[in-house]
């Protein structure tokens, strides 16, 4: 019984594979990719990112979203990653939107992402506060990068969206206080590209030169209006945190309300709680400024006006402690007055005196007087005359008689010193001779001169070739130098031995 059976068996086995059809691998992994990415096309999931290690070489970022019970992987192309406004992170619990789908080279289904955003405001909060603490301890958060507001600005950049209520506020507010000139840059303040765009804006105001046809801003602001964490996560991208950063130029943030806190608050120079309060920061009261101005010019005048006034006082009474003028001069006008009535007095006395003088002397030289007198003084000039012929005839044969022995004798003395003299220049000609090159000259020695007539010391002194004159006791010769000397080595003296203490010379 048991072989019919087994006979059996085999005959429907046999029938079951003529009827089966045989598929490929290729083909059922083809067959299951249509079915599920019809069956699903596009979906949102939810789950928790791991395995996540960055973007790939190429651009793509691999990694896989698992909840309590399942795992799914997934993949984001690099086209759509680098559009991303928020990044994936490895622990984070996102929403994932995108296409399911199939990997036949493993047999593996995966979603390929189109889009990614948190799973919630927790998840968002914990990725803020993640990145804060990254970007704080780089040190973009602390105090002393903060640069000061200028007080008067002449030019304001504003980073707004162009049709938002934000920038007609900043301009209202800053014509009520102070009418300043302002360029803005526009932006969106909402969606996948607000942070790359306030960058660049960012980035663009900071690169205008001073002087070019646009004016470079002296303040940038940077404003939209409240909304959800969601609205406002452009401003907390790293990118715009790092552009405000950088910025040279002073930045106020003033994004959504005084409550909502993004992480460009940190980065920036002044946090304003709303778009209108960073227009009150950037520029004062016109008016307020124009009173304090007229107050502080009305407070100058009556601090000169007391200051004049003090001095004023101060030289009244400086004055009324001073002696008057007349005062000063009363003495001096009396002691004038006296030495004029005493030169009266005095003159009239020494006119008096030279006219009693002159009349004694009046009569001493009338011309009697003086006729007298004039040949009193030729008869004292004949006597002293005749008196001087005597005395030159006398003295004459006097000295005559001194100076004949004196004569005598001097010619022997003359000629005794004459050969004393003679004596000593023999002896000098004789030493000069014995000194005197020519003497030598005539024992066969010649003297050498070179080219240009002074005596060649040395033999290295003379080049081959050299034209030489060698002068001898009878007359010059010239010559040529036909070869160079070979100047000899200097002999090195020998070091004198040292003694001990004992008179013992050392070996050293």
């Amino acid at each position: 019984m048991t072989e019919p059976i087994i006979q059996g068996t085999s005959s429907i086995m046999e029938e079951l594979k003529s009827n089966a059809h045989e598929f490929t691998v290729t083909e059922i992994s083809q067959s299951i990719k249509k079915t599920v990415e019809d069956k699903f096309g596009h979906v949102r999931v939810r789950g928790e990112i791991t395995g996540y290690r960055g973007p790939h070489s190429s651009g793509h970022a691999y990694f896989a979203l698992k909840d309590e019970k399942a795992r799914m992987d997934a993949v984001i192309w690099r086209g759509v990653f680098s559009k991303l406004a928020v990044k994936p992170e490895e622990g984070m619990e996102v929403i994932a939107t995108g296409k399911l789908t199939t990997f036949p080279g493993s047999s593996k289904y995966q979603i390929v992402i189109e889009h990614i955003e948190p799973a919630g405001a927790g998840a968002l909060m914990a990725l803020l506060e993640k990145r804060r603490k990254q970007l704080m301890a780089e040190g973009l958060f602390d105090a002393d990068r903060k640069q000061e507001l200028p007080y008067l600005p002449q030019t304001i950049g504003v980073i707004t969206s162009p049709t938002g209520a934000v920038i007609r506020d900043i301009l209202h507010r800053l014509d009520d206080r102070f009418p300043t000139h302002v360029i803005v840059w526009p932006v969106r303040v909402q969606g996948d590209t607000c942070g790359a765009e306030v960058s660049r804006a960012i980035d663009g105001f900071n690169a205008i030169q001073p002087g070019g046809p646009i004016k470079r801003p002296d303040l940038l602001i940077v404003a939209r209006g409240g909304g959800s964490i969601e609205d406002l996560w452009g401003f907390n991208d790293e990118v715009v945190v790092r552009a405000a950063a950088a910025s040279r130029i002073p930045l106020i943030s003033a994004v959504g309300h005084e409550t909502d806190i993004t992480l460009i608050d940190y980065a920036s120079d002044k946090r304003a709680p709303t778009p209108t309060g960073a227009a009150e920061m950037a520029v004062p009261v016109k008016a307020e400024l124009v009173a304090y101005v007229e107050d502080l010019g009305s407070r100058t005048r009556n601090a000169q006006l007391r200051t004049l006034s003090n001095f004023k006082d101060r030289m009244r009474a400086i004055t009324a402690s001073m002696p008057k003028p007349q005062d000063l001069t009363a003495t001096a006008r009396q002691r004038q007055d006296l030495a004029t009535l005493r030169l009266g007095n005095a003159l009239t006395q020494f006119i008096q005196q030279k006219r009693a003088k002159l009349g004694a002397l009046a009569p001493r030289v009338s011309a009697n007087a003086l006729e007298q007198k004039n040949q009193n003084l030729r008869e004292r000039l004949t006597t002293l005359g005749g008196r001087l012929d005597q005395g030159l005839k006398q003295p004459t044969s006097r000295a005559r008689l001194k100076l004949e022995p004196l004569s005598k004798s001097m010619d022997p003395a003359f000629q005794r010193l004459l050969d004393k003299r003679k004596a000593v220049l023999d002896t000098q000609s004789k030493l000069l001779n014995s000194f005197s090159y020519k003497g030598v000259l005539s024992r066969g020695y010649a003297l050498v001169l070179d080219a240009s007539g002074q005596v060649a010391r040395s033999a290295g002194a003379l080049k081959k070739g050299e034209g030489v004159t060698l002068r001898m006791h009878d007359g010059d010769l010239g010559a040529v130098i036909a070869d160079a000397p070979t100047p000899k080595p200097k002999k090195v003296p020998k070091p004198e031995a040292k003694k001990t203490n004992d008179g013992q010379e050392s070996l050293f």
